[in-house]
């Protein structure tokens, strides 16, 4: 888990590195500075002369300048590294989620995604400059003080035999009692993030069926969950600072106390001030290093969660590769399933496909329809390698799907999902991601296709009109034009609408099918709709229900033979004839 993160340091390692060399140098002379000050005492009660003073003074001042330096390099330096960590971290997870397949991503919710991109990498950024600073800092300080403790101090450095040990368990109770806090807290944020992302998504929805009281609510419902947890794990945390206080304060008592005996007594032979007011320094320090450890553990622990969440991210592999030997030329637009059956997880009960035989000749115009879950959706995303066929073969051009390189598959084949999707940006830009390298000509020709260049052209900026994140400032209908204009600049061999039209009218819609018949008759159009007006002249229609394929034909053919069919076009007709004949009266 570490190391998966560890590769993300990348070209900081150096500046990693470096950080505790440095604190190692800095420590070092932290502990000389009250060995220093010792002497400078014992010196001048000897009754030294005023050049030894000027000499200790400018010593202790040169290692405090260098204390000083290295302190700040120390920080520059772990700063660089662990800001450098955290990009790096977020740009190896952002680029391992573009590599996912939709299986992949099906175990991953979109909120908590984004939480172990931005509160996830917060904590284990905090980790990291933990450990390149704080954690070998105070070992190093604490290691070197119970030296210089010893060499200064004697037998009175025995009493941290008492002290070490009480504060260690002290902060050790603490840390055991606010973790579990912490670890509750990052499904929580999750929880808080999916309530802001369903919000912000589906507003028009919630102002729609005045329900902003009820997401307030919700939303304020986690927040405080989160607070709770928090409050509860910083309240005892908060113990640490009067445990500290407690531990040094005792310290400075024994010192002085034992100290002052011993050194009265032995006529400062065996003690002397300057060793006691070291002695005090060097506690301090070690009790210090000491609580700076006991955080090191506490900021560690609560970045473990963090550290698992990531790796769960950097080690899944995707479902879907790139084959070797792939093949990187899609020869037409024939598709055939061969004894297919599908699930969505090897541990799904029921399969969402079964007994798939379709074989649909390029160039051929196909209408899917069925009910709602009769498995239309998850037989198209077979096609582009959006999901693999658990069982059975699924050939475009006559070759196995799973034999293609990814990107050329996909680039042939086009699919314009139920959910549109348009980014911010202006329309050209949102167009282009079909094909980066089209040209206005053929952007406009895409857009006629798609009978979007009526609308384009009604605005004043015309292809230059800003979209708005998702395409909130375009209807549902223009949105769906947009996208299906959009599929088309890729020039695919294969087309399919995913229930694309649902959003347009009548006449639009036979529209966009005129053209698509007239001046792409070699592309191969599988058109899912709820309407039977929509593949009502397609070369064959295929009818699904409960993932299987129940009968396929013309219009004439299933009208005859197909009773699923002959319902839903007679219940649509006669809607059709009641809407005509309300308009008419």
């Amino acid at each position: 888990m570490y190391k998966t993160l560890l590769k993300s340091v990348g070209k900081y390692k150096k500046t990693a590195i470096a950080t505790p060399i440095i604190i190692a140098g800095e420590s070092v002379i932290e502990a000389l500075i009250p060995f220093t000050t010792a002497k400078l005492v014992d010196e001048i009660r000897a009754g030294c002369e005023y050049s030894v003073i000027v000499k200790y003074g400018a010593i202790l001042f040169l290692m405090a300048c260098l204390s000083l330096v290295l302190g700040g390099a120390a920080g520059y330096t772990s700063a660089i590294a662990a800001c450098g960590f955290a990009r790096n971290l977020r740009r190896d997870m952002f680029h391992k989620v573009q590599t996912y397949s939709f299986e992949n991503i099906d175990k991953f919710s979109s909120s908590s995604l984004v939480t172990r991109m931005t509160t996830d990498v917060t904590f284990a950024q905090n980790a990291f400059i933990t450990v390149i600073r704080l954690a070998m800092r105070s070992p190093l300080v604490f290691l070197f003080a119970i030296i210089m403790a010893y060499i200064m101090g004697g037998s009175l450095s025995a009493m941290f035999v008492v002290i070490v040990p009480l504060l260690v368990f002290g902060l050790y109770m603490i840390a055991k009692k606010a973790m579990p806090a912490f670890h509750s807290v990052f499904h929580k944020y999750d929880r808080m993030n999916e309530s802001i992302e369903e919000n912000v998504i589906a507003i028009r929805a919630v102002k729609g069926f005045a329900r902003e009281e009820y997401e307030k609510q919700k939303f304020n419902n986690a927040a405080l969950e989160i607070k709770r947890d928090f409050t509860k794990a910083e309240r005892i945390v908060a113990l640490t600072a009067p445990l500290m206080q407690t531990c040094v304060y005792l310290n400075m008592l024994i010192v002085l106390f034992f100290g002052s005996k011993i050194a009265i007594s032995s006529m400062g032979l065996d003690l002397d001030v300057g060793q006691i007011s070291a002695m005090l320094t060097y506690g301090v320090q070690i009790l210090i290093s000491l609580n700076m450890l006991s955080m090191v553990y506490v900021i560690l622990t609560i970045s473990v969660e963090s550290i698992r969440r990531i790796s769960e991210v950097l080690e899944e592999e995707p479902v879907i590769t790139n084959p070797e030997n792939a093949i990187y030329e899609v020869k037409d637009g024939s598709v055939d399933f061969i004894g297919v059956n599908f699930k969505y997880s090897a541990h799904a009960e029921r399969y969402a496909l079964q007994n798939i035989d379709l074989h649909i000749k390029s160039g051929e115009t196909v209408g899917i329809l069925g009910g709602t879950g009769s498995g239309k959706s998850s037989l198209v995303q077979l096609i582009p390698r959006l999901y693999d066929a658990t069982e059975g073969v699924v050939k475009v051009g006559g070759v196995d799907v799973r034999q293609y390189d990814l990107e050329t598959l996909r680039n042939n084949v086009a699919v314009v999902l139920q959910k549109n999707v348009l980014f911010s940006g202006t329309i050209k830009e949102n167009l282009l991601w079909g094909n980066e390298n089209a040209t206005d000509e053929e952007i406009r020709e895409a857009c006629r296709l798609a009978c979007a260049d009526e609308f384009i052209n009604s605005f004043p900026d015309g292809y230059d009109t800003k979209i708005e994140q998702n395409g909130t400032n375009v209807s549902g209908g223009q949105k769906q034009r947009l996208t299906i204009a959009r599929a088309l600049l890729k020039k695919p061999k294969i087309l399919i609408l995913d229930d694309s039209t649902s959003a347009v009218d009548t006449r639009t819609d036979a529209k966009i099918r005129k053209s698509f018949r007239e001046y792409i008759p070699s592309t191969t159009k599988i058109i899912i709709a709820q309407r039977v007006a929509s593949v009502i002249d397609a070369d064959k229609i295929v009818i699904m229900d409960g993932g299987s394929i129940v009968d396929i034909g013309t219009h004439d053919e299933l009208m005859e033979r197909c009773e699923i069919y002959r319902e839903t076009y007679d219940q649509q007709m006669k809607k059709a004839e009641g809407g005509v004949a309300n308009v008419g009266v």
